[in-house]
């Protein structure tokens, strides 16, 4: 016996839910589906903004409805349906969303060369504007700066090193890393 929609029009979600349950024919669910495939269509729709991809995933929700059914005790077809509908739908936006992050972030292998060449580039530069910065700066800030953060001599090293007190060197370092900062952003600027 092949259940068509008209025929079993009459009959409640639950009442096909349960004939389905004793014989296994898919059919039963294929008339419940039929019930809500526009309100699916729909949601989709809100969701994903593209007709093809939400007939696409309402072809798919009613195959993993098939496969999922029964697993779970449900009550309120309508309400379990829409909120399968709803989770795939909401995977299908994350999955999309993953997929445009990893092409930005995995460029072919030409631009990834590109890539490096630019990184490359930019770092030659800060490392040129640094140099260029370390040298305008006043020659116990200059001292102090390199021997603090290129050498990585401590407060007292550096004391030893220039014969400056420790108050003298902690106050170098301060001016000369707030006035590289503002050379830096000059420069950058500049280069813009």
């Amino acid at each position: 016996m092949h259940p068509s929609s008209d025929q079993y029009q009459h009959m409640s979600d639950q009442d096909l839910l349960q004939r389905y349950k004793a014989d296994g024919n898919t059919e039963w669910i294929g008339v419940l589906f039929d019930r809500y495939a526009i309100l699916l269509l729909g949601l989709c729709m809100k969701y994903l903004k593209n007709e093809e991809d939400a007939r696409d995933s309402v072809q798919q929700i009613f195959l993993k409805v098939l496969s999922e059914i029964h697993k779970h005790d449900v009550i309120y077809f309508k309400a379990w349906i829409y909120q399968v509908a709803k989770n795939h739908c909401l995977m299908q936006l994350r999955h999309k969303k993953d997929v445009e992050l990893k092409e930005e972030l995995v460029p072919g292998v030409a631009e990834q060369e590109d890539v490096r060449h630019v990184a490359h580039v930019q770092k030659d530069l800060m490392l040129d504007n640094m140099e260029r910065a370390l040298g305008e700066l006043n020659k116990e800030q200059a001292v102090t700066v390199r021997l603090f953060y290129l050498e990585k001599k401590s407060y007292q090293e550096i004391s030893d090193i220039t014969g400056f007190n420790a108050g003298q060197v902690k106050s170098y370092i301060q001016n000369g890393k707030r006035n590289l900062k503002i050379l830096l952003e000059k420069y950058s600027k500049n280069m813009r």
